[in-house]
Parts: C-alpha cells; sequence; structure tokens
C-alpha cells in the first residue's frame, strides 16, 4: 500500500504520516511547496505522477472567521481542490480520505448528529467543507469522510497551546460554555485512520474523542492539566461575538465507527493530559 497525505505541515497531516511510517506503511506527506491545490492540472498531475494507492486529504482552509471574507481562496482550497483531488483518485481507482467538520451542520438541540443527518452550515466555512464532501461523494464509491471537531495535535497552533499559554500569562480568563462538542486528538485520530484506509468499510464517520465538554469545561482541564492557576469564567457566546457562527451543538454519533469493526478513540480527558505531557517534556 502506498498513501499520499495532503497538508503535511498542519497538525493532522503530520501525524497521519508518523503514524503511517511507524507501521512501515509506504507514504509521503505534501503541502503548499509540493502542488498549490488551487491548481487542478498541478493537482491532478501530481497525484498521477506518484501513484497512491489511497489519498488522505488532510489540508484545508481552515481560518472559520477568515473564511468569512476570504470566500473566494476558501472555496477554491475547500471545494475545487478536493474535487481535484477525487477525479485524480478515480484515475488511479485510489482510496480517498476527505476529513471534514462538525460545522457542515447548524447546531441545534442536544441530540447528537449521526453521519447520514441533514446538513445545514451557518458559516461559510462550513458550507465549503459541505460541499467538499459532496464532491468526494459525486465522484468517488471508494471514500472514507470523517468529521472531526475541535483538533489539537503537536505540529501547529490549537486551542489547548493557546489556553496553555494564556495561563501562564494571565490570572483568569473567560470561556464561552455554551458551545457543546468534542475534543480531537490528531494522535489518535491518525492511528484510525491508518486502520481504516486498510479496509473497505467505506461512507462517512463521525470521529472525537470520547465525551463531550463546553470550551469552558475543555479549558478547565487543560488549566489542571498543564498546572496553570489561572481562574477561567464561563461566558455565553453573545458575550464573545466572533466574524462565523458557531454551533452551539457539536455532539457527534460515533457508533458507526464499531458497528463497522473501528475502535472508537479514548476520552478526551485522557488524550488532553498525554498531549501536555508531551509538549511539557518536549520543551
Amino acid at each position: 500500500m502506498k498513501v499520499l497525505a495532503t497538508g503535511f505541515k498542519g497538525q493532522l497531516g503530520y501525524d497521519v504520516i508518523k503514524r503511517l511510517e511507524a507501521l512501515n506503511i509506504e507514504c509521503k506527506g505534501v503541502d503548499i511547496d509540493d502542488f498549490d491545490l488551487t491548481n487542478k492540472d498541478q493537482t491532478i498531475n501530481y497525484i498521477l505522477d506518484y501513484k497512491p494507492d489511497v489519498v488522505v486529504h488532510c489540508a484545508a482552509y481552515t481560518a472559520v472567521d477568515k473564511a468569512e471574507d476570504n470566500r473566494e481562496l476558501c472555496y477554491n482550497i475547500n471545494v475545487n481542490g478536493t474535487a481535484y483531488i477525487a477525479e485524480a483518485c478515480k484515475k488511479l481507482d485510489a482510496k480517498m480520505v476527505y476529513i471534514s467538520t462538525d460545522y457542515v451542520f447548524e447546531g441545534l438541540g442536544t441530540d447528537e448528529y449521526k453521519p447520514d443527518d441533514k446538513k445545514n452550515p451557518i458559516n461559510y466555512y462550513g458550507e465549503t467543507k459541505s460541499l467538499g464532501e459532496d464532491e468526494v461523494t459525486k465522484a468517488l464509491e471508494k471514500f472514507f469522510i470523517i468529521r472531526i471537531s475541535w483538533v489539537f495535535g503537536v505540529n501547529g497552533n490549537n486551542f489547548v497551546k493557546t489556553m496553555l499559554r494564556l495561563g501562564a500569562e494571565r490570572d483568569s480568563l473567560n470561556v464561552v460554555a455554551d458551545q457543546i462538542g468534542s475534543p480531537t486528538y490528531t494522535y489518535d485520530l491518525a492511528e484510525l485512520i491508518a486502520d481504516m484506509i486498510q479496509t473497505d468499510k467505506y461512507g462517512i464517520y463521525h470521529a472525537t474523542n470520547e465525551g463531550f465538554c463546553s470550551w469552558y469545561e475543555f479549558t478547565e482541564e487543560i488549566m489542571k492539566c498543564g498546572n496553570r492557576n489561572c481562574k477561567v469564567s464561563p461566558i455565553e457566546s453573545k458575550d464573545y461575538p466572533t466574524r462565523a457562527k458557531r454551533p452551539f451543538n457539536s455532539r457527534m454519533d460515533k457508533s458507526k465507527l464499531e458497528e463497522n469493526g473501528f475502535k472508537r478513540m479514548r476520552s478526551w480527558q485522557e488524550a488532553v493530559q498525554e498531549y501536555i505531557n508531551i509538549l511539557e517534556n518536549n520543551q
């Protein structure tokens, strides 16, 4: 098996390649220096030259607030770029993994969203990721669409690193407490992706660490694990306005994983503790 992973400079792409290398699976991580996702010929030709059996597409435009204003670039990367990769996979009869997001849902109520629930994104980033999913399902039969949320990993910036820094700099923080979801540790997700691509259990999956929390609860756990003496206070979303709307409910049902023989990931609390230990040991 030969695997190409896009977005190698990002959190997930980096961990996917590390996991595949640990399993002695032939692989290559690529990023903007290798080809420009918004350029159809560059993208397709690069993939056709490499001839992978699987493309794990982690690269994306993920600046949620900036996406509201940089719509053309966001669309070109998340929709057109995904379509080009899907086209190349079709030509090679290769499997494709497309990393998507909880933001394809509007986030109402308190029920867990199932993979086949109706999509209705409430911000432009979510809209482009939803359209990217459509490009994949339209072009291919051999695909895995994996929806994740609240991502953190060693390679890149994320909420955990930001909160650890602020927790060291400040005595107190206000954090939104009315948006509920699940953190996703890219190290754990990379293990799952490596398992998935060795099967033909195609389809749409939800894959985050186990358990739900608010951003406020997430932050409290980060402060505890990182030994930060910073008081965290809960606030409502209306008290912290952002350019893009965020869903209040990002609970996703992950039962399809075990139904298809995949192991669900550990609790988000365990993942946060291990992650912070790694960060502190690497300082």
